[in-house]
């Protein structure tokens, strides 16, 4: 089996998968659909939080506690690959994977065959798991392609139509834009983030529901639409991300919606480590 893990800024996202080898088909899917967990072997996936505090013994701990929840030893893992944001994590979950699983994990950086050229200067800036987002993007769904990842930051990244990582923009995510605002407007406060009933919110809980999710919904559109006057309006949109199911609905722009997206492109890459 392979354990993939996914190290963003607020969450640790980690996916477990078959070992079995990816056919390298893209399939055809609809405005506001994702793959099925299992058309890439994803056999059981879990979020918890990013904490630079914790030991590579409490991760590796973390980690034969989520494996064993769903019956699978951890000496069943044979192989490991990382993509991970917060670089002061890399020693920690390199130990917490090889004391736990007895194998050295692939870390997703430069110098990694990804399958998509990098056009980004320095190369050592560009986010690992915007790469990672790309690669997946170009195999699935073919390029050109926009993927909007709605993260702790906003992110949104264009491959060509060759295949080549061309760049992006990145914006505040939803979650610390809503953390910025209820902090500094002393009468706002927290609520529970789901679809509007109407645009004009009669209440201040619609009110913050409407400018929140059908703002960034308007934001996605306009970026897509700049992005797609330099890639060519046959991009296709790929959203991803903790919120990408919240939000991507209320685009005109987004059409295909994969929260798994980022745990695919790091089986697709570690596939293609193994057939190099």
């Amino acid at each position: 089996m392979l354990l993939a893990i996914d190290v963003g800024n607020t969450n640790v996202v980690i996916g477990l998968f078959s070992q079995e080898a990816l056919t390298g088909q893209r399939s055809p899917f609809e405005r506001q659909s994702f793959l099925p967990e299992n058309a890439f072997g994803l056999l059981a996936h879990w979020r918890i939080s990013t904490q630079t505090s914790r030991t590579a013994d409490e991760y590796g701990v973390i980690l034969r506690s989520l494996l064993s929840s769903v019956g699978v030893s951890e000496k069943q893992v044979a192989g490991s690959i990382v993509c991970n944001v917060v670089p002061p994590l890399d020693p920690v979950l390199r130990k917490a994977v090889e004391t736990t699983c007895g194998i050295e994990p692939l870390l997703v950086g430069p110098g990694v065959d990804t399958g998509v050229k990098v056009c980004y200067d320095p190369v050592e800036e560009v986010g690992p798991d915007r790469v990672v987002n790309a690669a997946a993007a170009f195999h699935i769904y073919g390029g050109p392609a926009i993927v909007v990842d709605y993260g702790t930051a906003t992110t949104f990244d264009a491959v060509s139509a060759e295949g080549h990582y061309i760049g992006g923009a990145i914006a505040p995510g939803v979650g610390i834009s809503m953390e910025a605002l209820f902090s500094r407007a002393a009468r706002l406060r927290r609520i529970e983030l789901k679809p509007p009933i109407k645009a004009i919110g009669s209440s201040m809980t619609e009110s913050l529901r409407s400018g929140i999710l059908y703002g960034f919904a308007g934001q996605t559109d306009e970026m897509v639409r700049r992005f797609q006057s330099e890639l060519g309006s046959e991009a296709k949109v790929i959203a991803t991300g903790g919120l990408a199911e919240l939000i991507a609905p209320e685009t005109r722009t987004v059409q295909h919606i994969n929260p798994w997206l980022t745990l695919q492109g790091l089986k697709i890459i570690w596939d293609r480590q193994k057939q190099l």
